[in-house]
């Protein structure tokens, strides 16, 4: 295996050279999607793509087993030095080219000889979304088992070591629109000032607890009031509130008060407020089958000193939906230490290449034992 890595090493490092220079945001990955077609298809893979969504599929093979390989393409769209533009600040670019180069070491190894591989080019993670399309689109009703991968901060995991298993959190992600009364600076008594409701709305989420065993926050990340003309109160006012939790059950009981506190306070004013959520992530629920394969594939491929066990992390993705949706599918997502600073998301992440390569390793390893678990 080692020498067949090689082999296709100058291939992976120029895939990924590409895409980490042309990032694309959700739902609007056309040209990664079409330059991930022409490579595969030009290197012997069975692709199929969408007529109403970018991404693409990779299938190998026929029959059972079907072991699939899903990742991520969407980039996010922040400030990188004073300007806006696209960037993979949270490392998909690797997460594809780890699974091009999986395929490709996969295709030298001759596996599957039988059964079925499929490798999912997922769009829209950062949205949320991404994963629900494919599920409605009908791709993993045939997987029986699905791995994934995530570069995962220092933070978290070391360079050079790996864990089975990612263990997210759930997120919600809130958009909403105050409706105030504007009014004069020397008047207000006459408007309901859209900044004082929105602290109220932080005093009113900062009041909710639950069971301190329990790992949630809810806070706002952005809010927008007001103009050019300091002498007016503003009466209109947009807000964005990031809710977190561990488990899908303190999700449930969280969100609940959350939306509580909104009405509240918009009863307290006599005022009305919209919102909506605008993004939803589940918490992780990994299966132990699948972890246990990937936890071999780790120590035979950089030693049991390197490995982790599956790591808890307040972070969201929107893998986990295939497994909520879809209960029968044994499904874990590789953590990968890579150096990666200072953190994910951040507009200047940077991590160590190299471990690309030792993602591609120990997922080709975990689909061969898992398709050699099925034959046994």
């Amino acid at each position: 295996m080692k020498q067949a890595l090689l082999n296709i090493k100058p291939a992976v490092e120029a895939v990924f050279q590409h895409l980490h220079a042309n990032p694309e945001i959700s739902w609007k990955e056309f040209q990664t999607t079409s330059y991930l077609k022409d490579f595969l298809i030009q290197e012997g893979f069975q692709v199929t793509t969408f007529d109403d969504s970018t991404g693409l599929v990779v299938t190998i093979g026929s029959g059972k087993p079907c072991v699939g390989l899903r990742t991520d393409m969407d980039a996010l769209w922040q400030e990188v030095d004073g300007e806006f533009k696209a960037s993979h600040s949270c490392g998909h670019d690797a997460h594809m080219t780890i699974a091009v180069g999986t395929l490709l070491l996969l295709k030298k190894l001759g596996v599957p000889k039988q059964g079925t591989l499929k490798v999912l080019f997922q769009p829209a993670e950062e949205k949320g979304t991404g994963a629900l399309s494919y599920i409605d689109k009908g791709l993993v009703d045939d997987i029986d088992y699905l791995y994934g991968v995530h570069l995962r901060p220092i933070q978290e995991i070391r360079n050079g070591f790996a864990a089975p298993g990612i263990l997210h959190g759930a997120a919600k992600l809130i958009s909403g629109k105050i409706h105030g009364v504007e009014a004069h600076g020397a008047r207000p008594h006459l408007g309901v000032n859209a900044i004082e409701v929105g602290a109220q709305i932080v005093q009113a989420i900062q009041a909710i607890y639950l069971d301190p065993l329990m790992s949630y926050s809810a806070k706002l990340t952005k809010f927008k009031a007001g103009g050019e003309s300091a002498n007016i109160i503003p009466g209109n006012a947009e807000f964005s509130i990031d809710i977190r939790a561990q488990s899908n059950t303190v999700m449930n009981e969280l969100i609940a008060k959350v939306e509580h506190a909104i009405q509240s306070v918009a009863i307290l004013n006599n005022i009305t407020i919209d919102f909506h959520i605008e993004t939803e992530i589940v918490a992780a629920e990994v299966d132990d089958s699948a972890v246990e394969l990937m936890k071999v594939s780790i120590i035979d491929t950089i030693g049991q000193n390197y490995y982790v066990p599956p790591i808890v992390t307040p972070g969201g993705e929107d893998f986990h939906f295939y497994t909520l949706k879809r209960p029968s599918i044994k499904a874990t997502m590789l953590g990968l230490g890579c150096d990666l600073t200072p953190g994910l998301h951040h507009p200047n992440m940077t991590f160590n290449q190299e471990c690309i390569f030792t993602g591609i390793e120990i997922l080709a390893r975990t689909i061969m034992n898992t398709f050699q678990k099925k034959e046994n």
